[in-house]
């Protein structure tokens, strides 16, 4: 048997496969107006009507990139929260959140309509000195108005789930609607987390955003702005959030020896080992991110990494689906209380990076 065969045969073995989604996953819960937790409800899908109108399409003969479109957008923009067992550090988080979404966004009260969408309530604003839109009327504006948060609780044994309601909660009847939380039955990981939140955001754009409140939320204009100049002329593009300008910082030099190394020895394997468009970008792992929607279809339905290493792989696909990426310096602080295990899980993350890479040069995953 040829050498290239039996490698092959090796990475299909050991290349991660993203489980089914159980039934209890595709629902949600928030608090109703009149303060108590909702039942669970159906979470609407842009995926699920995606993958339908492509199947439509494919018993007919048409692959084209034609049935990649995707639907409208109901909310401006939308965050993603991977949180696992994030009791003590989410309420910070989501406080900073929604007041700056409040600000620059307005509010959308809304409740799901048969379909999934949003019914409409605005509250007058005007446009912002940055030029995001305030919640004004939406049928004299071009883009929809107004936000939302889904919080996906990723198999958490504590509170997270709770403690993300009640903070809903303290908002009042306005605003508390606007929050979701969504349960995994069993961990993930933060890759598979971030991937099932995306498959069910309504908004224009889509943040995806760490739970310990690292990356200064303010800076979430700054990532709207780039974006919106290197859209392409459908709409596509993605904005990294970048702490590399912070790696001469007094607080990252004093980081230990091996941790150091070990950030260096990584981005040595990402230039290695990934295209030149994503070996360039300086920070790839830093938690966010913003997507315009019509740049998920390229890349959601494609993600198999559920571990640390899934930015690399929503960046290759962007990548690979020709997506124009703008890396964009933000304000960030360390946090107690990560999860990450320095040693181990870089070892895991070069793991993960090599079989990746191979997995999908060698056409273990495709785009099917």
């Amino acid at each position: 048997m040829a050498p290239n065969v039996i490698f092959y045969i090796l990475v299909y073995i050991v290349a991660p496969t993203p489980r089914d989604i159980l039934q209890s996953e595709t629902t949600y819960k928030h608090i109703e107006d009149d303060g108590s937790v909702s039942p669970a409800k159906p979470l609407p899908s842009w995926k699920s009507t995606l993958d339908q109108r492509k199947k439509t399409a494919r018993a007919k003969g048409d692959l084209s990139d034609s049935n990649n479109g995707i639907e409208a957008a109901d909310v401006f923009m939308s965050i993603v929260v991977p949180a696992f067992n994030e009791e003590n550090r989410l309420g910070l988080m989501l406080g900073e959140a929604v007041q700056y979404l409040q600000k620059e966004y307005g509010q959308v009260r809304s409740g799901p309509t048969v379909n999934g969408g949003l019914k409409h309530r605005h509250k007058g604003a005007p446009e912002q000195p940055n030029g995001h839109l305030g919640a004004g009327n939406r049928g004299a504006q071009k883009e929809p108005t107004g936000w939302e948060i889904l919080i996906v609780s990723d198999g958490s044994k504590d509170e997270t789930v709770d403690t993300a309601l009640e903070f809903a909660r303290s908002l009042g009847t306005e605003s508390a609607g606007l929050i979701r939380v969504t349960s995994l039955v069993e961990n993930r990981g933060k890759g598979g987390a971030v991937t099932h939140g995306m498959r069910h955001v309504r908004g224009k754009y889509v943040l995806f955003a760490d739970a310990d409140g690292a990356s200064k939320f303010d800076d979430l204009g700054k990532l709207v702005r780039e974006i919106k100049k290197i859209e392409d002329k459908n709409g596509r593009g993605v904005a990294v959030g970048s702490r590399a300008h912070l790696v001469a910082s007094e607080e990252v030099v004093k980081r230990s020896f091996l941790r150091n190394l070990l950030m260096y020895s990584f981005h040595l394997l990402l230039w290695i080992l990934t295209p030149p468009a994503t070996a360039a970008i300086r920070d790839t792992q830093c938690g966010f991110k913003l997507f315009s929607r019509p740049t998920l279809p390229y890349i959601i339905p494609y993600m198999h990494s559920e571990s640390w290493i899934f930015d690399v792989e929503m960046l290759m696909l962007a990548e690979s689906a020709s997506i124009p990426v703008t890396e964009v310096a933000i304000g960030w602080h360390e946090v107690q209380g990560s999860k990450l295990n320095v040693l181990w899980d870089s070892i895991g993350m070069a793991w993960g990076l090599f079989i990746l890479r191979a997995a999908w040069a060698m056409g273990v995953y495709q785009r099917t």
